[in-house]
């Protein structure tokens, strides 16, 4: 975004505390990354905080947090860390940073539930090119506040898997029905699944998620083309 290479809850292990191995690898081997210019993080939670991978980065890397999240960044050393609350917004060399509201929680240890805050991200560069990293979240009205406040999003990536039982997950993951809802609702051009075939953190087949997302967009009467269902490791340009 705006000629910053950004990172979105980097994950590059095979294994994360409580799950199985990683079902796929990782889409870009570390060593074929260009040169990180910030990391943005959604939550706490061992699938999108992995200790080894943000290891590897220079520890001068800028980093957006969730509120609270702070000083597990700063005891390792982490020099540029950024906390924000819900609609505060940061500026990395033209690249703004907001974070926006999701509906989650975030644990790691026995003592800290919901010590610090959960959210997603729209980053604007300079021309308005417009993305939104949703992180973890179940659906409701915030997906259309966030249209109404950051209008002209581009890009929607947005989670569809990790939703299997409902009574259990509904509040705090998104169905592929409920992402192409909250895609409609942000007012979004183009939409990205995420979140899903990387790790079994839930009772759903594999490769459900996908195939439920299509047939939801096209229920939805959607351009077959705004939706990025790419395989890991795909990649697509984004053009205003």
């Amino acid at each position: 975004m705006g000629g910053l290479t950004v990172l979105t809850d980097p994950v590059w292990s095979r294994r994360i505390f409580g799950t199985p191995a990683r079902l796929t690898p990782v889409g870009v081997r570390w060593e074929d990354l260009p040169d990180v210019d910030a990391v943005v993080i959604s939550h706490n939670h061992f699938d999108h905080l992995d200790a080894p991978t943000l290891k590897r980065l220079p520890r001068h890397t800028p980093v957006f947090v969730p509120a609270g999240l702070g000083r597990w960044f700063t005891r390792r050393r982490f020099s540029r860390v950024t906390e924000l609350d819900w609609w505060e917004a940061a500026e990395l060399d033209g690249v703004r940073f907001d974070f926006v509201p999701a509906h989650h929680w975030s644990k790691r240890t026995l003592l800290d539930t919901c010590r610090s805050l959960w959210g997603g991200w729209v980053l604007t560069d300079r021309s308005g090119r417009r993305v939104h990293f949703a992180g973890d979240t179940g659906y409701g009205h915030w997906f259309a506040e966030i249209g109404r406040r950051y209008p002209g999003i581009d890009l929607a990536l947005l989670p569809i898997g990790a939703y299997d039982p409902r009574w259990w997950l509904s509040d705090v993951h998104t169905d592929p029905e409920e992402a192409v809802r909250a895609h409609q609702d942000l007012g979004a051009r183009r939409m990205a699944p995420m979140h899903w075939a990387t790790f079994v953190l839930s009772s759903e087949p594999v490769l459900e998620p996908l195939g439920r997302v299509r047939t939801a967009w096209e229920r939805a009467g959607l351009r077959r083309e705004d939706l990025w269902d790419l395989p890991v490791g795909g990649s697509r340009v984004l053009v205003p």
